[in-house]
């Protein structure tokens, strides 16, 4: 048996497809468009790379695109300032300060300035705490995408075993919320997690995201399971040259499971899909639609 591969970047087009003819609509309707802004602070290669393929993405959608860069110097009190002044801009309806924070920053009191109706990322606490109770709010763009492609591969997932392994604020968590509230039955496991092999091999449903290199061996993996691979770790090919990979052992786990992601091509399209999605949905929120 050989997994169906999960198509990330397809959905994800798809979905910023469906975003844009949105977005028109709303444009027509309330005489603007949507506008996310993110922010930036310090110099992190990687998160600069992102932020770039955020504000593509979004003009591409027809949204306005806002973007602050700050210099890894700026203070606390000048970030805060700065989400003050996003909060009460009325043109802007999604906020976005891209992690990680230089470390003299506080993450948790900036995401918590956020107002929760702009908190596009889902990482305030209101937001958090809506998804838990499973009422509807911004949900974080990662796991978002993973539940949309878990549901196009499986459909209705109700009385299903899940394993998430990692249990981060930004993926973990919330997609165990995500998973429960759809009635699946959800262990939301770890790097320290006793036999891991032997919670994986009774799942239905495996969501890697632990940020470790094969972590998840093919050999664990239920015959016919769906296998959403999160990681995205840069390994060294030989010749100064790096190459990608997931958490999850992609050859072995290819021959057993029913469907898989791969990594990349996977879930990483589906984040920023996700993102553009959730602007969109806080501004019809904010237009009182």
């Amino acid at each position: 048996m050989t997994a169906t591969l999960i198509d990330g970047k397809a959905r994800a087009a798809a979905l910023r497809a469906e975003v844009a003819t949105g977005v028109a609509a709303f444009t027509a309707q309330h005489g603007r468009a949507p506008g996310l802004t993110v922010v930036l602070v310090g110099d992190d290669p990687a998160s600069a790379v992102y932020v770039g393929s955020k504000g593509k993405a979004t003009r591409e959608a027809g949204m306005i695109s806002g973007e602050h860069r700050l210099p890894a110097s700026t203070s606390e009190a000048e970030l805060l300032a700065l989400v003050a002044s996003l909060n009460a801009d009325p043109a802007v309806d999604g906020i976005l300060v891209q992690m990680p924070l230089p470390k003299h920053i506080n993450s948790d009191r900036v995401i918590a300035a956020i107002d929760p109706a702009k908190d596009v990322d889902g990482l305030h606490p209101i937001n958090t705490g809506l998804l838990v109770s499973g009422r509807k709010g911004l949900v974080p763009c990662t796991p978002s995408g993973c539940m949309m492609l878990i549901r196009e591969a499986m459909g209705d997932i109700s009385g299903a075993e899940a394993v998430v392994i990692g249990r981060s604020i930004l993926v973990g968590k919330p997609m165990a919320a995500l998973l429960t509230n759809a009635s699946a039955t959800v262990i939301l496991a770890h790097s320290r997690t006793r036999d891991l092999a032997a919670h994986v091999a009774r799942a239905d449903i495996v969501v890697a995201a632990v940020g470790i290199p094969g972590m998840v061996k093919g050999d664990w993996i239920k015959p016919g399971a769906c296998v959403i691979d999160v990681g995205i770790n840069r390994i060294d090919a030989g010749g100064g040259k790096g190459r990608l990979v997931g958490d999850v052992d992609f050859d072995g786990a290819v021959t057993r499971a029913g469907w898989i992601t791969p990594v990349p091509g996977g879930v990483g399209p589906m984040t920023i899909a996700c993102l553009l999605a959730n602007t969109l949905a806080a501004a019809h929120a904010r237009a009182g639609g």
